[in-house]
């Protein structure tokens, strides 16, 4: 947008403040932060749970920002698709991530990050030129966060939930 090699449609006039160069700063640092905590085991769990409330409500402001402005019902189903939606990506990656700290090793935490951060640079390539092949890609990476979403889950009940059946004391 604010290239303006990306027009904006003119119902989508109020996202115009993301080109502010302030919130550009805002989200680039946050971004680089992003980056480098990212590929620190437990580092991006903190962060993580930091943004658990962050990641959420950005979507569901930004799915609220495209839609019709007179229509208080479509509004509040945006509002909550959109944080939902991030709430359920937040969650997969969270939850994989949790995972992927339990591992004994310290490299896999940096590679599943660089294939993420790879991941996410085709994806959003593939979006621009191809946003229907982006859906369907879309749809599958959502089957995907429930699956791991599910998994984090049991390995979280396998780890914790054997202390709390046996007590405190372990008898």
């Amino acid at each position: 947008m604010r290239s303006g090699y990306v027009p904006l449609p003119s119902h989508l006039e109020s996202l115009q403040v993301l080109a502010n160069p302030w919130v550009l700063g805002v989200a680039g640092f946050g971004a680089l932060a992003e980056f480098f905590a990212d590929k620190v085991a437990w580092l991006d769990s903190v962060w993580d749970t930091i943004h658990t409330a962050i990641r959420p409500l950005g979507g569901a402001l930004l799915a609220l920002a495209i839609v019709n402005p007179q229509d208080p019902a479509t509004q509040a189903i945006a509002f909550l698709l959109g944080g939902s939606g991030a709430l359920l990506a937040h969650g997969g990656k969270a939850g994989a991530r949790a995972v992927v700290n339990a591992s004994p090793e310290p490299f896999s935490n940096i590679v599943v990050s660089t294939a993420e951060d790879i991941a996410s640079a085709g994806l959003l390539a593939l979006a621009y030129a191809y946003p229907e092949v982006a859906a369907g890609i879309a749809v599958v990476l959502l089957a995907l966060a429930v699956w791991l979403l599910l998994l984090a889950r049991r390995v979280l009940q396998r780890l914790f939930g054997r202390r709390t059946a046996t007590g405190p004391d372990g008898g």
